[in-house]
């Protein structure tokens, strides 16, 4: 086939006076690029890289019909915009060609955490209470209370940024003021809602899988709760814990920016995660609930803490529906290397999810 692999280049992106430094970390790097065009090569494709821009010199929609794909490798996570990880899907879409993971609504939806969790909310699946803050001095309702009381430490993120961008120290606040001062710095920083929700003090876990729920297998998951039984149409990568504590007091026991860029290559993790048998097969089946009622194809991976204080209750933070796939450190790779898979496989098996799900060959 002919692939065109379509993503978002650091180099590539807009800048402007006043933006965070880590403005982009989210963005993929040309090694990223580099080894999925190598892979799609070694695996008998035809395959292209395209920025995903459509102001010039970029041109994606041109430059797509001129290349004529089969299939689109898409990777774009976009740039402004509180859907712009939809933005070159809706592209492929206007253009008639398929393309990998997750479609335009769904991906719109998991880039907003608090739509993503007021959904996982509806449907009985278990998140942290949570409020969304459009301004500092709003009032705090009683989601983020027990008994009146506030339930202390609290969590801040900002709603619409991946790779732990606005992710520090600072994140976690321990009284309404700190709230407040943290709240003034996330809200003019980062110029989007910030969300605030019940802090979990337990392990970090992330499930990655590939495939799709087929019809009736998603009729199971109606019911608002997880499946009974474990949905043979994903298969399921072996879980990864992030080890917390090997990054020192300076990221507070948080999977933070920092760890996730400047400290990338140095990543700390076990995988297999160290979990017993009946935790790893509650963790998949809230993941492929999680992958259901948000709408996501081909490939995710969702991202858990352990409540230490209530027997290691898993809670979902979110879903990845474009996961990083740097095969160097990237989590879902990584994962994939435990379950015995290649770089290659994996991206052989989001292709093939994807052409048996768009009826191409």
């Amino acid at each position: 086939m002919r692939i065109a692999v379509c993503g978002n280049l650091k180099d590539n992106a807009p800048v402007w006076d006043g933006m965070p430094a880590e403005q982009w970390d989210d963005l993929d790097n040309p090694k990223t690029i580099k080894y999925l065009v190598e892979a799609l090569e070694s695996l008998g494709h035809k395959a292209e890289f395209f920025e995903g821009r459509i102001d010039m010199p970029f041109d994606l929609a041109g430059k797509l019909v001129a290349f004529g794909p089969d299939l689109c490798f898409n990777i774009a996570e976009g740039h402004l915009g509180d859907s712009r990880e939809s933005h070159v899907p809706a592209v492929l879409e206007m253009l008639r060609i398929p393309y990998t993971a997750s479609r335009v609504l769904a991906l719109a939806a998991t880039l907003d955490k608090p739509l993503t969790k007021r959904i996982l909310h509806y449907h009985g699946l278990p998140t942290p209470e949570f409020q969304v803050f459009d301004h500092p001095d709003e009032e705090i309702y009683d989601d983020l209370a027990d008994g009146g009381d506030l339930r202390f430490p609290l969590f801040l993120k900002p709603s619409r940024e991946g790779t732990g961008v606005g992710v520090s120290a600072k994140s976690i606040v321990n009284t309404v003021s700190e709230l407040r001062e943290v709240l003034s710095d996330m809200l003019a920083r980062y110029r989007q809602p910030i969300l605030c929700e019940r802090y979990i003090k337990g392990r970090e876990l992330t499930v990655g899988f590939i495939g799709n729920l087929k019809p009736f297998a998603a009729r199971r998951l109606n019911d608002r709760t997880a499946p009974e039984v474990l949905p043979p149409e994903l298969t399921f990568f072996p879980a990864m814990e992030v080890n917390l504590h090997e990054y020192g007091e300076s990221e507070a026991g948080l999977y933070t920016n920092k760890a996730k860029t400047d400290l990338a290559e140095d990543f700390h993790f076990t995988c297999p995660a160290n979990i017993s048998a009946e935790l790893l097969d509650e963790l998949q089946r809230l993941s492929a609930a999680v992958f259901r009622v948000m709408g996501c194809s081909d490939v995710s991976r969702v991202d858990f803490r352990l409540d230490g204080d209530d027997s290691d209750k898993p809670y979902i933070l979110e879903i990845n529906a474009l996961p990083g796939l740097n095969k160097d450190y990237s989590d879902l790779p990584l994962e994939a290397y435990a379950g015995g898979w290649t770089f290659e496989q994996l991206v052989d098996g989001i292709v093939r999810a994807a052409t048996e799900r768009w009826g191409i060959g």
